[in-house]
């Protein structure tokens, strides 16, 4: 029961994982950018479920109605103010925006919010049930992965169904040509950091029930999200989504067999045999950069 135990549970947290995956490989996608402040976003979006349950006494869940659209106003202005100015510059200079960007963000959580955690506490918090007899499931875990799977739903039909969805995928498949086409690529890159940005604030938003709210939490999830996004392929949402499950599940076995000081090793040791082995991912085609 152990394994099934693991599995269940990996699943659960994979699902979040994952949509913080497609927020950070839909903008490498559509704009070609490595988002290094993709996991201070995350922070962000975890202090305005933590605030918005504190203070306006939203349910966590219920604040994403809140959260999604202000975050991605924020993205959406942040494309513009900063990340579109570079965006045909060379890649270090993106990276280092994104990482000034990031600190920026982190370093001004500190002072607001000083370094102490946070712990956003539901009446449903520590609920669980059981299934099949011996196997526990966590409620917190479950909505989370059930509004992941209803967001990412939208997502695809968005882009597969919508003018503007597929306005962006012209895009990331080639941009110039969108543009000679009459797209305004500079409206859907800002478009796009701005889903990113709310895809990232979403999943912070998700995980702030179950996890210590503080200004430097971020940085652990730009690695998770770098090597889901690494793992299914750079620029691919199918493989972000693939990516985020499997290192949910990873993480929850490693947890259950090694121990919880082993599972971000056994992580980074996938992520390190990926780009040995298959450095496109899972789903990227031989050659991708």
């Amino acid at each position: 029961m152990l394994f099934f135990q693991s599995l269940i549970s990996g699943l659960l947290s994979g699902g979040v994982y994952a949509l913080a995956g497609i927020g950070m490989s839909l903008v490498f996608g559509v704009m070609n950018v490595s988002n290094f402040a993709h996991g201070d976003l995350m922070m962000l979006g975890m202090y305005m479920a933590y605030f918005a349950f504190t203070l306006l006494h939203i349910d966590p869940y219920l604040s994403l109605v809140l959260i999604m659209p202000v975050s991605f106003m924020i993205g959406y202005i942040l494309e513009k103010l900063f990340i579109g100015r570079v965006i045909h510059h060379p890649h270090q200079n993106q990276i280092l925006l994104t990482i000034g960007l990031g600190l920026i963000m982190s370093n001004s959580a500190l002072l607001a919010f000083t370094s102490d955690p946070r712990i956003l506490t539901t009446s449903y918090s520590s609920s669980s049930f059981t299934i099949l007899n011996d196997i526990s499931v966590s409620v917190p875990l479950l909505l989370s992965f059930l509004i992941t799977c209803g967001i990412t739903a939208i997502l695809y039909l968005f882009l597969a169904m919508t003018r503007t969805g597929m306005a962006l995928r012209a895009t990331s498949q080639n941009r110039d040509a969108a543009q000679l086409m009459g797209i305004n690529v500079s409206k859907m890159s800002a478009i796009t950091f701005g889903i990113g940005t709310a895809l990232a604030a979403t999943a912070g938003a998700l995980i702030a029930p179950t996890y210590y709210i503080h200004p430097l939490a971020g940085h652990t999830f730009l690695l998770k999200a770098f090597t889901i996004c690494v793992l299914g392929g750079l620029g691919s949402v199918i493989g972000a989504t693939v990516g985020g499950l499997i290192i949910g599940v990873v993480e929850a076995m490693s947890s259950a067999y090694l121990s919880t000081d082993w599972k971000d090793v056994v992580v980074f040791a996938l992520f390190l045999a990926v780009l040995l082995f298959r450095p496109q991912g899972l789903f990227g085609k031989k050659g991708d950069q």
